[in-house]
């Protein structure tokens, strides 16, 4: 038995959720159409050349969930799960989980997406134990705020390390599957990094240093 941690977005899903939340509500004309849709795709590119802010995206990404009702949000994100998130659940991701799950192993979701749209994604997935960055609630209200440590880059890391505390449980024969470089202080704490349909710059890591490369978009 060993921890398994997996990536979310573009390793168990064929696409991220973040960027697609953004996009179901531009659709939907939930928020200022294109203006929105293009601060969403300048931050895409950003978390793609690793140079997002993450303080400056979540103030973006978490403001609709201060603007809205907790009744239209669960509405919302319901229709946003079946038109956008099961039609990229990668089925080899699925294979993957459920070998590791025949195995025994401890399975963990780490992600930076926050946790209101990605819970129910893991719960599709089976998988119980989710990491995510999570929105600030005060008095049952959604504040646009971040609560704690965002589980981005070296946050994961940190975020890691609180939830092995709290679960007794320790690294050793860990696994960590993911396809973005920002993963890398991850990857590098665990015994075995996978690089998953990596980025131009995982893909050179992962060849340098011998980590094994996969693909689940076969």
């Amino acid at each position: 038995m060993a921890l398994v941690i997996f990536d979310l977005d573009n390793t168990l899903l064929g696409g991220d959720s973040d960027y697609l939340w953004a996009e179901f509500l531009v659709e939907n004309k939930i928020v200022d159409g294109e203006h929105y849709r293009q601060t969403n795709q300048d931050f895409y590119d950003q978390y793609l050349a690793g140079t997002m802010d993450i303080f400056e995206f979540l103030a973006f990404q978490l403001k609709p969930l201060a603007d809205n009702s907790l009744a239209d949000l669960n509405r919302w994100r319901a229709n946003y799960l079946a038109e956008k998130i099961e039609p990229i659940i990668l089925p080899a991701g699925r294979a993957l989980i459920a070998k590791h799950r025949q195995q025994g192993d401890t399975l963990l979701i780490i992600t930076a997406t926050n946790s209101f749209i990605t819970t129910p994604i893991a719960e599709k997935l089976g998988i119980p134990y989710l990491i995510a960055t999570e929105p600030e609630v005060i008095n049952g209200v959604y504040t646009g705020k971040v609560d704690g440590t965002p589980s981005y880059q070296e946050g994961k890391v940190t975020r890691l390390q609180d939830w092995l505390d709290t679960q007794n449980l320790t690294l050793e024969g860990s696994y960590f599957y993911s396809d973005s470089h920002n993963d890398l202080p991850l990857l590098d704490l665990v015994e075995h990094p996978i690089a998953v349909d990596p980025d131009p710059n995982l893909q050179t890591i992962a060849q340098q240093r011998g980590w094994k490369i996969v693909s689940l978009r076969q």
